[in-house]
């Protein structure tokens, strides 16, 4: 895919075997199960590392009220 041989702002994706995004597509996953995995990633390689984490933390949090049925 040529759209993946670059990167607007930055380069924290480029280091990986499997971009999170070819990850996310090619297993089908859902837009939060998605920015779960794109925090994971990436966090090590932002300035602030705990902001990344709490954003996935937030996405996991809106998935379990999602299997909860408390969001619908």
């Amino acid at each position: 895919m040529k759209s993946l041989s670059k990167q607007i702002g930055g380069s924290h994706y480029k280091q990986y075997k499997i971009q999170p995004f070819e990850f996310i597509h090619k297993n089908n996953l859902s837009y939060f199960q998605g920015c779960v995995i794109k925090y994971i990633v990436r966090y090590q390689d932002k300035n602030n590392p705990i902001e990344d984490l709490e954003k996935a933390k937030h996405y996991i949090d809106m998935l379990i009220e999602l299997e909860q049925g408390e969001i619908k």
